[in-house]
């Protein structure tokens, strides 16, 4: 019989995420300094490669230098709190990158650079990463999973080990809050944020624990089996395809989503 411990609940969230298509990392591998790392240092988040790849991908009428110079402002804003820069990333990832180029006839006429593609999912590359180590003003964290979408983190998992007596899924809640002050750059974008323990809650950056709620619905229309982990259902209707898009979009959009968890 399987102990039931943190590891086997992250284990099973990996489990579901690659049943949707995710592709998988384990962090450690694409740390600094490793044959097949992805970034230069513990203080960069964003998988820039991934992230160049994705615009060169979802872009093919922009020039490819204009491309890459969208990475910075897809990467790092500079406003002074986490909710300002949290908002003008959301506007940017919706929106597209403003660029200007030079046409073939000489003419200079603005464009956008698209960052994700939302009408068409599958063009999007989906990764779930679990133990990545992330250091900001001398703190050192390492959230179970993050989901980047393109390179960009846009989902935080944190998980409990529901066998403990001594935690919860607050606990969990308290840790994404701390991660919030201590490793702020993780949440400049869009990120949607789920704790996990015996139960699955699912909230926005901003949210507090009353706003921390279950998701009841795996295909939108009816409720889920109430028999199905709540892990599962958050996942599997949250983390899906198409579904993902409900909190990047519209506010009809955000209508669906406080239904489904309602």
């Amino acid at each position: 019989m399987t102990r039931l411990n943190e590891a086997a609940v992250e284990e099973a969230a990996l489990e579901i995420l690659r049943d949707l298509d995710y592709a998988y990392v384990f962090g450690p591998d694409i740390a600094p300094g490793e044959p097949a790392a992805e970034r230069v240092s513990y203080e960069q988040i964003v998988l820039e490669g991934r992230l160049r790849d994705a615009l060169a991908r979802l872009n093919p009428t922009v020039p490819g230098r204009c491309a890459r110079r969208s990475v910075p402002q897809a990467d790092e804003p500079d406003l002074p709190t986490l909710v300002q820069n949290n908002r003008a990333l959301h506007k940017l990832l919706v929106e597209g990158v403003n660029v200007e180029y030079q046409h073939e006839d000489g003419s200079y006429r603005g464009d956008y650079v698209q960052v994700l593609d939302f009408d068409n999912p599958d063009n999007n590359e989906f990764l779930a990463v679990n133990q990545y180590t992330i250091v900001e003003s001398d703190q050192e964290r390492r959230p179970d999973i993050v989901i980047f979408v393109n390179g960009l983190p846009l989902a935080v998992i944190e998980l409990k080990n529901p066998a403990d007596e001594k935690t919860d899924i607050w606990k969990a809640f308290d840790q994404l809050q701390t991660y919030k002050e201590q490793i702020t750059s993780l949440f400049h974008h869009k990120a949607l944020l789920i704790s996990d323990g015996i139960w699955a809650r699912v909230g926005s950056l901003t949210a507090d624990k009353e706003r921390f709620m279950p998701w009841r619905t795996v295909e939108g229309d009816k409720l889920a089996d109430k028999h199905l982990p709540q892990l599962e259902v958050v996942l599997k209707e949250s983390l899906n395809g198409s579904d993902f898009w409900i909190w990047f979009a519209s506010s009809r959009s955000l209508k669906k989503t406080r239904r489904a968890i309602s």
